[in-house]
């Protein structure tokens, strides 16, 4: 096995220290991944279920978004928690009334976050608790937490800076939004789509 091009490593700031401009310019050339308290977080490559259940979820939103003038993107789009803090959650709604909050290079806010948990140890504790604590600092309404392992869908709505569950939804219901009115998803048509 070769050695490590060291090299490389000495063109980027150390972790910690990376600004939200340094950030911004890297994720630009390295989509998967997020900044936390200056540190480069690499995300996990997405496998082909994850991207189905993503995909699904995706088009009931865009639905919903056409029909009320909302906006609606999937990963990539990064979202600013705070200065040094930069999450890409897999799918990102903003309501007509709170467009401001879009920018091109990323948003600083949404009406709904939603996550599609991954298999490893480290990335369940990212979404489940993590993300779940910055989405609630960032003043997020709605978090919808999309479970593969669990086979369910969560949805948390905040309250007083911190997320309570509006309902914990397994195959054979639909998972209802707590802020979006007439919003909703059938868990098993998202665990189970192609």
């Amino acid at each position: 096995m070769g050695e490590p091009a060291w090299a490389i490593a000495t063109l980027f700031p150390g972790q910690g220290d990376w600004s939200d401009e340094e950030y911004l310019a890297f994720s630009t050339e390295r989509p998967l991944a997020e900044l936390y308290d200056g540190a480069i977080e690499v995300l996990p490559m997405p496998t082909d279920g994850h991207q189905r259940m993503l995909d699904a979820l995706f088009l009931l939103i865009a639905a919903y978004a056409r029909s009320v003038e909302g906006r609606v993107r999937t990963a990539g789009i990064r979202v600013r928690i705070k200065p040094g803090v930069f999450r890409q959650p897999d799918i990102v709604y903003l309501g007509k009334s709170r467009r401001e909050l879009r920018g091109e290079e990323y948003w600083t806010g949404a009406d709904l976050v939603v996550e599609v948990v991954s298999g490893s140890a480290s990335d369940r504790v990212r979404d489940l608790v993590t993300k779940r604590r910055d989405y609630a600092e960032a003043g997020i309404p709605e978090y919808w937490i999309v479970d593969p392992q669990q086979e369910t869908i969560t949805v948390l709505q905040l309250e007083g800076g911190t997320y309570r569950e509006h309902g914990v939804h397994a195959r054979g219901t639909t998972a209802n939004s707590a802020t979006l009115p007439g919003f909703g998803a059938p868990v098993s048509e998202v665990l189970d789509a192609d």
